[in-house]
């Protein structure tokens, strides 16, 4: 008898313990109503600024399974043009800057060109001349500096002048030049099961080595121009030699089409700076629930103020339609705290 009272004792006990713990438990819940992920601020490099909210608005519909908009994370493609959008573009692409480093570090081979244009131009550094020969000229460039290797001998010059580089009036290395807030917004994305793309005008074997780690995108899903390539199984030894003709241009047009062919599937959430990129956005328009976001370039102390006259990233004709058709326009100036990653705190 004794030892069944002291069993229903020990019971009432724990009881009385086991309700004590519940009810601390709630009262602790209820004084901190948010949890850890709630309390992480996003895109923290935003100002509070209606760009931001479009965009969390945005994510956050096609993300609600009770939300008339949702989409499956099959569904969630979102697009990004690079140059202008995901990294800086002035004074010249930084794939031009790479041309014309790979010409200087060529030249030695070829001494006809100290007096055969547009190449005597980069060896006597001067930029003025060699941007008069204009697209022909730059193309001629980007032919002759980007083939004639293989691929695997292509990406590790690439990866060694990315290593060593450096933005001639930022002096930081080009890889640093990445916009942060653009960084916060691929990984939301990411993080909110959506497949991020590159698509750029820019050269897809350019691109891949030097951008893959730092948007944690991987190089299948960096598309961009191509230059014709020859397959050979070099006795026993398989390579694919880079050959100085162009294949495709991933520019304008080019875009949408691309992302037909390699993707599948439009974009409905697509991201650029440029005219060159109004065709992917006219392209991710054409259904009933899309995000169009343009970057447009206004802050002319922290970085470079361009739009409808500037030589590179010229944004006209997108300017005018992503106003009238009220896309997304991210200024620069006063939307973002930062504009690259060495500028935090």
């Amino acid at each position: 008898m004794y030892s069944a009272l002291c069993y229903l004792y020990n019971m009432k006990s724990q009881i009385i313990l086991w309700n004590l713990i519940l009810i601390l438990g709630i009262s602790s819940c209820t004084e901190h109503p948010q949890n850890v992920e709630q309390q992480i601020e996003i895109l923290p490099s935003w100002n509070d600024v209606k760009s931001k909210q479009e965009i969390i608005d945005f994510v956050t519909r096609v993300t609600d399974v009770n939300s008339v908009d949702y989409m499956a994370p099959a569904q969630r493609i979102a697009t990004f043009d690079n140059d202008g959008t995901l990294w800086a573009e002035q004074p010249v692409y930084f794939q031009l800057f790479f041309a014309i480093d790979r010409i200087k570090a060529m030249a030695n081979e070829h001494p006809e060109w100290d007096t055969l244009m547009p190449y005597s131009a980069v060896l006597q550094n001067d930029m003025p001349k060699l941007l008069s020969y204009g697209e022909k000229g730059l193309i001629q460039l980007i032919l002759t500096s980007h083939s004639n290797v293989t691929t695997k001998e292509f990406e590790e010059i690439v990866k060694q002048w990315a290593a060593s580089a450096e933005h001639p009036q930022l002096h930081r290395k080009y890889s640093d030049l990445v916009y942060q807030p653009m960084l916060e917004l691929l990984q939301y994305l990411q993080d909110n099961e959506f497949k991020t793309y590159i698509v750029s005008g820019g050269g897809v074997d350019f691109m891949r080595p030097i951008v893959s780690d730092i948007y944690n995108i991987p190089p299948e899903q960096i598309i961009g121009t191509t230059l014709k390539t020859a397959y050979s199984y070099n006795n026993g030894h398989p390579q694919i030699m880079k050959l100085p003709e162009v294949h495709f241009v991933d520019d304008k047009a080019g875009k949408p089409e691309n992302i037909q062919r390699i993707i599948g599937r439009r974009p409905v959430i697509s991201v650029g700076n440029s005219d060159g990129d109004l065709a992917m956005l006219q392209w991710a328009s054409g259904q009933e629930t899309f995000l169009n976001v343009y970057v447009h370039h206004t802050d002319g102390e922290r970085e470079w103020a361009y739009d409808r006259d500037s030589h590179i990233g010229k944004l006209d004709k997108g300017l005018d339609q992503a106003e009238a058709e009220k896309w997304t326009i991210i200024d620069m100036k006063n939307d973002w705290k930062v504009i690259y990653p060495f500028e935090l705190k």
